[in-house]
């Protein structure tokens, strides 16, 4: 098999620079990044792409089209490098949210010049998933250009999906999530001079439901303590916001008093700041979210720009009769009046499986379901429920 030598110096670059990094480590919107990529490597890739463009519009007086915001710095490096006579024009688009490409590409500031039998070298930051490229193209055909070159500082060919021709290229990277030289993170991290990778942490996030009775706070407790994790309650997050009058807290508090639902977003906002407050944490458990498919598409994508994930679903199983029995003994200390009309429990006993089928098919679709007997002593239960932990 032949291997292209100039993705091997590419490779050999960028690997260079993330074992000599400091590895210094930073902060931006709650996530954190470490040092990868120097920017002394950036100045030497950008010596190259500047040499091969030299050499190919020698004599020419090309247009060079940078898209903003992310290639700014880019071009101005690349720029000052060129030695013949050029004219600079500019366009905006974007296709990312947070740390994951949307798939759609939006314009922000069209493209205006006349560019009809002009030479066009194209100026990219990166190049992932080719969309931006793609539409950049369309425009080039439409626009009547002469000849059009690509010009990006950073090509992903793990994430690359289209065939257009990339032509210059500053380093070649893994399909990573980097910020710096341009690129950004929500905004923050542009200005940086070396580029940062997002650190992602191997977590464990439990996601554990029972029915009313399962004994699932008393779970909760030891599998907390035992993997040191953190557990989320979303009736505790929504107390203590509304106790506080968090801003959140009394968003949520005006649905409340109106007696309609809080609104998903608010419940993901209020998890995602308390997710935030531990952002050393082994893993989480979050207790009574998410209960409709919505929420646990709205939970997937708040941990995925976490650089995490669900790690499974965990269902305690027990019998109803038996839940039944738990509740109506629990009611007769518990002072909770749920607690003691049965008519009332068992409704509660279906709603949560209305609620939990959907969720059910939902995380069995990713292999991550799982269901544990529930019925036994509590060590015994706590045994069986890490037993599955220890697989994941």
């Amino acid at each position: 098999m032949l291997v292209n030598p100039i993705f091997i110096y590419n490779m050999y670059i960028w690997h260079l620079a993330r074992t000599t990094a400091k590895l210094t480590m930073i902060t931006l919107n709650g996530l954190q990044f470490q040092e990868y990529i120097s920017e002394a490597t950036l100045l030497k890739a950008i010596d190259e792409v500047a040499a091969q463009i030299n050499s190919d519009f020698k004599g020419k007086e090309p247009v060079f089209l940078v898209v903003l915001n992310g290639a700014y710095k880019f071009a101005t490096e690349l720029l000052s490098r060129f030695e013949g006579d050029c004219e600079i024009e500019f366009i905006k688009m974007s296709s990312y949210d947070g740390t994951s490409s949307t798939g759609q590409v939006q314009t922000h500031i069209p493209l205006e010049a006349d560019l009809e039998e002009r030479e066009v070298v194209i100026v990219e930051d990166i190049v992932d998933s080719g969309n931006t490229i793609e539409k950049i193209t369309q425009m080039m055909v439409q626009a009547g250009v002469n000849k059009y070159r690509i010009a990006s500082l950073f090509y992903k060919p793990e994430a690359y999906t289209k065939e257009y021709k990339i032509h210059y290229v500053g380093l070649e990277i893994p399909n990573d999530f980097i910020v710096g030289y341009g690129l950004d993170y929500n905004g923050l991290g542009r200005n940086l001079n070396a580029i940062y990778k997002l650190k992602t942490t191997k977590m464990t996030n439990l996601v554990l439901f029972g029915p009313p009775g399962a004994g699932k706070g008393t779970q909760a407790s030891f599998l907390k303590e035992k993997y040191n994790l953190v557990h989320i309650s979303t009736g505790d997050v929504f107390r203590y916001n509304i106790k506080n009058a968090t801003e959140l807290g009394t968003l949520a508090k005006s649905y409340i008093d109106k007696g309609q639902l809080v609104p998903d977003s608010v419940t993901i906002d209020m998890l995602s700041a308390t997710v935030d407050e531990t952002p050393d944490a082994n893993g989480f458990i979050f207790d009574g979210f998410p209960r409709t498919t919505a929420q646990a598409e709205a939970l997937d994508k708040l941990l995925a720009e976490k650089g995490t994930e669900v790690s499974a679903m965990i269902a305690l199983e027990v019998d109803d009769e038996i839940l039944v029995k738990r509740l109506l003994e629990r009611g007769k200390t518990s002072g909770r009046k749920d607690d003691a009309d049965e008519t009332v429990i068992r409704n509660r006993i279906k709603v949560y499986y209305d609620e939990t089928a959907i969720l059910k098919g939902y995380y069995q679709k990713q292999d991550k379901y799982f269901g544990v007997d529930g019925v036994g002593e509590i060590n015994e239960i706590t045994t069986r429920l890490s037993s599955v932990i220890d697989k994941l």
